[in-house]
């Protein structure tokens, strides 16, 4: 068993993805993921401790890439009013979790399994998500359109109020034939609470 490739962090987390879709979060075994890079799992050991710290470095980096860097690109747009911009942010989020949710079934399970688990590594993802509401909020506030306020901390609030329609524990209501009526209501409540007043 041996690969000419050099193993890297990287490669190591391309199979894993693979393999966990192929399988399942539950049904993957370290040597499943050796099996496919040719190399004896002890390898892979040098590189991750455990299973449990392999999922959890794959389901960061599927956050990253697959929720936080498009959310990003969307607090960098400019044009257009700040509260259209938190929407679509807003939007963006739950339509990518939903997405995910129904057609990446395996990795939406495993993300689901690393937050009840890998809870430090969650918080600083959340915390990711909140600064980024944050820096939308903030401009809002700096050009008038939002009342002055601390910017993190509504930011924080509008997560939570809104985490029914993008938290894994609630996905299976977002079938739900009334939850984009649910969330228009949630998110009239927010900007109401936002705006300046006129």
């Amino acid at each position: 068993m041996t690969n000419e490739l050099p193993l890297n962090k990287e490669n190591i987390l391309d199979a894993a993805e693979m393999v966990l879709r192929r399988y399942g979060p539950e049904k993957t075994s370290v040597v499943d993921v050796a099996k496919v890079l040719q190399v004896s799992h002890g390898t892979l050991y040098r590189h991750f401790a455990s299973k449990a710290s392999l999922r959890e470095a794959v389901t960061e980096r599927w956050l990253h890439r697959s929720i936080a860097d498009p959310l990003e690109a969307i607090v960098l747009q400019s044009g257009g009013s700040s509260s259209e911009r938190l929407r679509k942010w807003l939007e963006a989020l739950i339509s990518s979790k939903r997405t995910y949710a129904a057609d990446d079934s395996e990795m939406f399970a495993m993300y689901a399994a690393v937050t009840l688990d890998a809870v430090e590594m969650i918080q600083l993802h959340v915390h990711r998500l909140i600064l980024q509401i944050a820096r939308i909020i903030d401009e809002g506030i700096q050009s008038g359109e939002f009342k002055p306020g601390q910017s993190e901390v509504i930011a924080k609030a509008i997560f939570i109020a809104t985490s029914r329609f993008h938290h894994p524990a609630h996905a299976k209501e977002w079938v739900a034939e009334k939850t984009d009526e649910e969330f228009a209501a949630v998110w009239n409540l927010i900007l109401s609470g936002i705006a300046a007043s006129k």
